[in-house]
């Protein structure tokens, strides 16, 4: 029996690129594996759906899924995270020196359902006290503009948000015309530009303990045809991922060699292990081990207007991989 053809697109990661090289291959597939980068790998296959399996924004996905669009099923498979108090901008000689200055400011953002301004606002607003509907955002290109935003959104009525096209939220910020900007995607480096937190691996450390939350920024998911002619392919693609994934793990826990050109890498994947993922695999996969994050993240873009409804993780992924299906390699 002939495998089936599946196309993949996402990121050139290290733990999924024994799937790439195909080291590792999906049993019953045939898994021709497509790097892109983010941008256009997320706006190619939710645009126009070029492939059958792709890396894909939580923000843009559960956006889409809650507007009742159910072109697509994912599975819990986490190819980037990322802490995201290291995305706040501000002047160097502007107002804001804490976080607790944005209440009152303007604030850019390129694109609203952006997963890490989800997250950062989130912050802002649950952790640091500020209401969102005390700032006034804009959303637009970082760095080029009229970037334009795919998702529906359903704002809260007191929240306030202006669409800049012709000026880049860049040049607005060192003109004063804002007071910073959140952003997945720094802004070009300019003298009056500099971060709100310096020392932000502290920040974010200190609101993971303090939170339980390590934000994630991607999912894969399934185009639905192709999920519903073949269900079994959730499953399969994600004990694939997840050995590919434990290889990666297992190479960085090789002392004997520096496995990337990263002097005290071994130390930083030490330090890691021991501080986020203590009591369990490194980098899990599955919504067990990710609950609280995946909750606190549908509870901030429902309350922020991003998704129309509030979602569960049992919603948003595949029934073939939900908790008790968890895959353990």
């Amino acid at each position: 029996m002939s495998e089936l053809k599946l196309t993949l697109a996402c990121g050139d990661y290290e733990h999924t690129r024994d799937l790439a090289l195909g080291r590792v291959k999906p049993q019953g597939i045939d898994l021709n594996v497509l790097n892109f980068n983010v941008e256009q790998t997320h706006f190619r296959f939710i645009q126009k759906q070029e492939w059958e399996v792709s890396e894909i924004s939580m923000g843009m996905y559960n956006s889409h899924l809650s507007a009742g669009d159910r072109r697509f099923i994912a599975i819990p498979v986490f190819t980037s995270r990322m802490f995201r108090q290291s995305a706040f901008y501000v002047r160097a000689d502007g107002p804001v020196k804490r976080p607790e200055d944005l209440a009152g400011k303007r604030v850019g953002v390129p694109k609203f359902s952006q997963t890490a301004t989800i997250y950062a606002r989130g912050y802002l607003q649950n952790t640091v006290g500020v209401p969102l509907s005390s700032i006034k955002w804009f959303r637009g290109g970082i760095n080029d503009p009229g970037r334009v935003d795919t998702a529906e959104l359903k704002l809260p009525p007191d929240i306030d948000v202006t669409w800049v096209q012709d000026r880049t939220l860049t040049d607005m910020l060192i003109s004063g015309d804002l007071d910073a900007l959140i952003s997945a995607r720094a802004p070009r480096s300019h003298p009056k530009i500099r971060r709100l937190f310096p020392d932000y691996p502290a920040v974010e450390q200190a609101y993971y303990e303090s939170t339980g939350i390590f934000p994630i920024m991607h999912t894969i998911a399934i185009r639905r045809d192709a999920y519903e002619a073949n269900r079994w392919i959730a499953r399969n693609l994600m004990m694939a991922f997840t050995e590919a994934k434990n290889r990666c793990v297992e190479r960085m826990d090789d002392f004997s060699a520096m496995p990337g050109p990263l002097p005290w890498m071994n130390d930083l994947f030490e330090r890691d292990r021991c501080l986020l993922f203590k009591n369990g695999e490194y980098w899990p996969y599955g919504v067990a081990a990710n609950r609280r994050t995946l909750e606190a993240f549908l509870q901030f873009g429902y309350e922020q207007g991003v998704f129309h409804k509030l979602l569960r993780p049992e919603d948003i992924f595949a029934p073939e991989t939900l908790p008790d299906m968890d895959v353990k390699i």
